[in-house]
């Protein structure tokens, strides 16, 4: 029913290069708040997604401050929980339709049935941080059994701009069992949330010590992306994001064809290699895209990730390296961590002007954002045809991440929170 996640330790003094002595000293002063204090994360899945990549730097960088935290991964054992809860995610994004009384019997009796084998193993801790909609219901079970006390945080790390009002209703009074909220951005809040538990803000970001997002030279990319039949001697466009309908791979295809008629032998890569466990309709919308792509040779379509010449974080840092530039032309995007990765790299990224997207790219300046497929393909004309754009636009967008979307900034995010709701008060 679920699984403790271990992590080899890591050092403080590995991410001095990103933490100014100020940050430093504030993450220094939100340890010490919280000294004696054990934190939890719960998600859905161990790996795939942003929410795991963000957990497994997160929880080894904590205990790195001298807090101790663990992170536990649900497996209700139902196939039928991850697609009542790819449902909801969804729905909470703006799909129309409604959750059934039969999938919610499912979504809250295997959330039961999690809460009942946590219990039995007597897990304690004095905070608790319960990640998107699929841990939602688990604090209203789980306190109590030595957690009356602890702290009970939930993280959103979606796209509710305009949610499903149907969904929204069932599932918005679960939100009372909580002691704070986070949102990625003000525009989530869901309108006609009550003042109590309080609402704070606090942006993804990533770790730039995992092999994703180490420096990697282009040849050593090209080595890489050249064993899995892209050509080094033409153009290329990557999309890394799972086949998902809200990342909209059929509006990539369609840009890639119009780029393709001013830029002979453009080459796409849709890489989708993360095969979260919560999101059973990837297979679905890879064969609408294979469709969609009409055999056109010059259109790789990644998904399985045996046989890789080097591990799917190795091979994506490669992809985005060897990239003339980044696509993610989502619809809807909770944040976008392929996003912040990208444009680490110092590659020029164009994104779908929605959600986590807009917040991360200045349009123009430190990459660029779209409404079209016709926009899209422009925009990756104009960077195909003038090597100083793309250099400039690649610079402002590495140092846009450093400054604003790298680890410590999130763990203090974090911390900060917690502190807050311990009634230790190092910040808001």
């Amino acid at each position: 029913m679920f699984e403790r996640l271990d992590y080899p330790s890591v050092s403080l003094d590995e991410y001095s290069p990103f933490m100014d002595a100020a940050q430093l000293a504030e993450l220094t002063g939100a340890a010490g708040a919280l000294a004696g204090q054990r934190v939890m994360h719960l998600n859905s899945t161990a790996a795939g997604g942003g929410v795991a990549e963000i957990l497994q730097s997160m929880v080894p960088f904590s205990n790195a401050l001298g807090i101790p935290t663990e992170r536990i991964v649900i497996n209700p054992g139902r196939p039928e929980f991850f697609q009542v809860t790819k449902k909801i995610h969804n729905l909470l994004q703006g799909a129309d339709g409604c959750l059934t009384p039969e999938e919610l019997a499912v979504y809250f009796g295997c959330i039961d049935a999690v809460a009942e084998a946590m219990e039995a193993a007597r897990l304690t801790a004095d905070v608790w941080f319960l990640h998107d909609p699929q841990l939602l219901p688990l604090a209203q079970r789980l306190r109590g059994n030595g957690n009356g006390k602890a702290a009970w945080i939930w993280i959103c790390h979606i796209d509710l701009t305009a949610p499903n009002a149907s969904a929204l209703a069932s599932l918005l009074p679960l939100q009372r069992d909580y002691d704070r909220l986070i949102f990625s951005l003000p525009e989530y809040v869901p309108a006609g949330l009550p003042a109590s538990p309080p609402v704070h803000l606090a942006p993804p970001a990533i770790d730039p010590l995992t092999a994703k997002n180490r420096p990697l030279s282009p040849e050593q990319a090209w080595d890489i992306v050249a064993a899995m039949g892209l050509d080094r001697r033409r153009p290329l466009i990557t999309q890394v994001s799972r086949f998902d309908l809200w990342k909209d791979p059929w509006g990539v295809v369609d840009a890639y064809r119009a780029a393709r008629r001013r830029i002979p032998g453009l080459q796409l890569a849709l890489l989708g290699l993360s095969q979260a466990a919560d999101d059973p309709e990837a297979l679905e919308v890879l064969s609408t895209v294979r469709q969609h792509a009409g055999g056109d040779p010059d259109v790789h379509l990644f998904y399985d990730p045996s046989g890789l010449p080097a591990s799917i974080d190795l091979v994506v840092n490669a992809f985005q390296v060897a990239s003339m530039a980044l696509l993610q032309k989502s619809t809807r995007e909770g944040f976008g961590l392929t996003v912040t990765e990208g444009m680490w790299k110092g590659t020029p990224m164009i994104g779908g002007n929605v959600g986590g997207i807009r917040l991360q790219i200045e349009d123009g300046s430190s990459g660029y954002l779209v409404s079209s497929p016709e926009e899209c393909a422009q925009r990756i004309i104009e960077l195909a045809e003038d090597d100083e754009r793309r250099a400039r636009v690649g610079q402002a967008a590495r140092e846009s991440v450093r400054r604003r979307f790298l680890l410590p900034r999130l763990a203090l995010d974090y911390l900060k929170v917690a502190a807050a709701s311990r009634g230790v008060g190092v910040g808001n």
